[in-house]
């Protein structure tokens, strides 16, 4: 589970977009955190993911795979704000490998996403690497509403999950692109208007 940017191995970081002028950054930011694992002691653990969720877990702790946060590190936060929440939960699923995710992995992603539920936080999903994934979009990204295969990918998350059709969003990454792509471009952002739209929705519902 992490953000659409390259996660580091251990510790959550905090990405804040920036305005034109310096020093002022738009009113949303990205939290990535090390993704989830099947084996037990392997990737965040679904206790430690809760507490980030509810602004418990300060930028820059280290994820620990054998033992959750313990109240008495300096990492964490006795007394977490609305700022300090979670307002939208992204789970971001690699297409090349969404049909060989382990049961274990899918159960701590369904425990995350309850407790996401159970805390009013919207939950949507991200899945990246379409064009590596499916020769047909590869060859032309505008086949991404048209493969079957990434269709079949979209079902088999949506059931495996429990997230909406609509709440999962196909994308294709730039990685060895030079120049901007419109074609790229608005299936990330399409992506990013619903989150921002789901974390200002769960804003104005407190």
């Amino acid at each position: 589970m992490q953000s659409l940017r390259r996660a580091s191995p251990k510790s959550s970081e905090l990405t804040k977009s920036r305005k034109e002028g310096p020093g002022t950054f738009y009113p949303f930011a990205f939290t990535d955190i090390m993704g989830i694992e099947k084996d037990t002691n392997k990737g965040a653990r679904v206790e430690d993911i809760k507490l980030a969720m509810s602004g418990h877990i300060k930028d820059g702790y280290n994820f620990n795979p054998v033992s959750k946060i313990s109240e008495d590190d300096h990492k964490y936060n006795k007394t977490p704000t609305l700022n300090d929440q979670v307002h939208v939960l992204v789970c971001v699923v690699s297409a090349t490998t969404s049909n060989i995710l382990s049961a274990e992995s899918v159960a701590k992603m369904r425990e995350v996403r309850l407790a996401a539920r159970d805390m009013g936080i919207p939950q949507l999903v991200i899945l990246t690497k379409i064009d590596e994934a499916c020769p047909e979009v590869n060859a032309d990204i505008k086949n991404v509403y048209r493969s079957k295969y990434l269709k079949e990918k979209i079902d088999d998350l949506n059931v495996a999950l429990g997230i909406p059709l609509n709440c999962i969003f196909p994308v294709k990454s730039y990685h060895s692109e030079i120049d901007t792509d419109d074609d790229i471009d608005t299936l990330i952002l399409s992506a990013l208007r619903q989150i921002i739209y789901s974390g200002e929705d769960f804003v104005n519902n407190l």
